[in-house]
């Protein structure tokens, strides 16, 4: 039987976070872009970072060509995802960690839903696991969500690997859509009681929750917060931001 879905109104924040928190959770888990702050970071990096050169004029060019792919559905989620991480092979790790904190400090920062840095305080407060999972690539989250209280060993996000201060071609993982739920099961996360997103590549790991939270909710997760009966919650930051595609 569908439960009745739960809207929390703009300006209550604090009805939401009392009710997450009367959930008494062990575990949260949270999407990141469009979740903890507006826009899609992942995109936005990636946009960013071939306008300050970071990799090669032909490599520009590919992903591009690949990212209008994407657009027209000819590439996958999954794909595109993990080659928005793989463009940046050769360069020192150190070098892609110093461009996500300038690109972080810029245009991520500002973007911060107050609402959901009090929720993830709180939650801290209270002695709650927390986990970060996002399919943008892991150095932008680690250094978005540094103000956050998150480990960094809590962060599952698209990386590769790196070997000897330099980063492969080598994919390690992608989280998004079934992936999400893959990577919390990996590390022993089946059934967490809190999970937090916004968009349907959030869905799987949605539904493995004891409790969802659709944050900022797309369209389509929208759709499926009402079958499902979970609680939708629009910060108030979140009016007037456009979310750009894939914002995971």
């Amino acid at each position: 039987m569908t439960r009745p879905q739960i809207e929390i109104p703009q300006g209550t924040a604090g009805q939401f976070e009392r009710l997450v928190l009367a959930a008494n959770p062990k575990v949260a888990v949270f999407d990141c872009d469009g979740t903890l702050w507006g826009g899609d970071a992942g995109y936005g990096f990636m946009a960013w970072s071939l306008e300050q050169g970071l990799v090669s004029r032909s490599t520009t060019d590919w992903i591009d060509t690949r990212y209008r792919g994407y657009l027209a559905g000819q590439v996958s989620e999954i794909a595109i995802c993990g080659e928005m991480v793989q463009i940046y092979a050769g360069l020192r790790e150190d070098e892609l960690r110093s461009a996500a904190a300038q690109y972080v400090d810029k245009f991520v920062r500002p973007r911060i839903f107050a609402e959901m840095a009090s929720l993830v305080a709180a939650l801290s407060r209270a002695g709650v696991e927390l986990w970060a999972v996002s399919s943008t690539n892991k150095w932008v989250v680690a250094e978005g969500i540094r103000d956050f209280p998150f480990a960094e060993t809590r962060i599952l996000a698209a990386e590769v690997r790196v070997s000897q201060g330099l980063l492969t071609s080598e994919i390690l993982d992608v989280p998004t859509d079934e992936g999400k739920a893959v990577a919390l099961r990996r590390v022993g996360l089946d059934h967490p009681d809190a999970v937090f997103g916004n968009s349907i590549h959030d869905l799987a790991m949605l539904e493995i929750a004891r409790q969802a939270y659709a944050v900022n909710p797309s369209p389509a997760l929208t759709a499926a917060a009402g079958t499902h009966g979970w609680t939708c919650f629009r910060p108030q930051a979140a009016e007037g931001l456009q979310t750009a595609v894939g914002g995971e």
